[in-house]
């Protein structure tokens, strides 16, 4: 059986994983990309495990049916409650020469490194906090450090509405920045758990003391992804090399560019799925 060649995938339930492809385009512009936003059916933050998992397989089967040898789930709620299953489950029943890889566990392993008091804190949507994701992957490679998690319900409206530079985004940046401090005073880093809060960073720094460092996750990872290319070659020789890139999206297309250029520089060609 000859082994599939075709874009590198990347796939949110809504417009915050263009984030992290940006990040990736940024550093490995050489490949084709295809992105799958299943807008219409976001937020998957307040959805069940089951509902996700559902979700999640039908777009990553999607993206397969595309010819993406490697799919990024770049949604941590995604990540945190279908990544697993769909990697251990239905991968070898798919084609177990594909992967499926996500967010949080990049996240975790680089998070480690930042911290010098042991305490880290977790801006996430209601689902990652709900998950453990975080603290369960954390416990796994660094057991002496310490996981105080703050769900944010308001954040992810205010970027997908364009009000993340508005005054009124202040209350709601800084109920959560207070939330989450409030839990101890001993939290030096900080990690934005959701793709779409890097463009609440400026707010979310004014409300965050100073020696506290707030990490965005599209860094890292870029850099994890391409390190994971380099141990695998086999894999990394599949992604065709065009730099090409395609968006679809489950809902109106125009839609979509209009809210996509938040989060994405250049023309968009995009394409809706039913």
């Amino acid at each position: 059986m000859s082994l599939v060649c075709g874009p590198l995938a990347f796939f949110d339930s809504g417009y915050g994983g263009l984030t992290i492809m940006e990040s990736v385009r940024s550093l490995l512009p050489q490949y084709d990309y295809v992105y799958l936003g299943d807008n219409a059916r976001n937020p998957y933050g307040t959805r069940s495990f089951d509902v996700v998992y559902q979700y999640t397989l039908e777009c990553v089967n999607k993206l397969f049916d595309l010819s993406s040898p490697l799919a990024i789930i770049a949604c941590n709620t995604a990540s945190a409650k279908a990544l697993r299953t769909i990697q251990q489950n239905d991968l070898p029943r798919i084609d177990a020469t594909r992967r499926v890889l996500g967010v949080i566990r990049p996240s975790v392993e680089a998070i480690g490194e930042y911290t010098r008091t042991g305490h880290v804190g977790v801006f996430a949507t209601q689902g990652t906090v709900d998950s453990l994701s975080y603290p369960m992957e954390l416990q796994k490679l660094r057991p002496d450090i310490t996981v105080h998690q703050q769900s944010c319900p308001m954040w992810v409206p205010l970027v997908e509405n364009s009000e993340y530079n508005d005054e009124g985004a202040d209350y709601f940046v800084r109920k959560y920045c207070d939330a989450l401090m409030s839990q101890s005073d001993k939290i030096d880093v900080v990690i934005l758990a959701c793709t779409h809060y890097p463009l609440l960073l400026p707010k979310i720094r004014k409300y965050i003391p100073s020696d506290v460092k707030v990490i965005c996750q599209g860094d890292i990872v870029a850099h994890s992804l391409k390190d994971y290319l380099e141990r695998h070659p086999e894999m990394e020789s599949r992604l065709t090399r065009g730099g090409t890139v395609r968006f679809l999206t489950t809902e109106n297309p125009h839609k979509f560019k209009f809210t996509a250029k938040v989060f994405f520089s250049g023309d968009l060609d995009v394409q809706q799925l039913t």
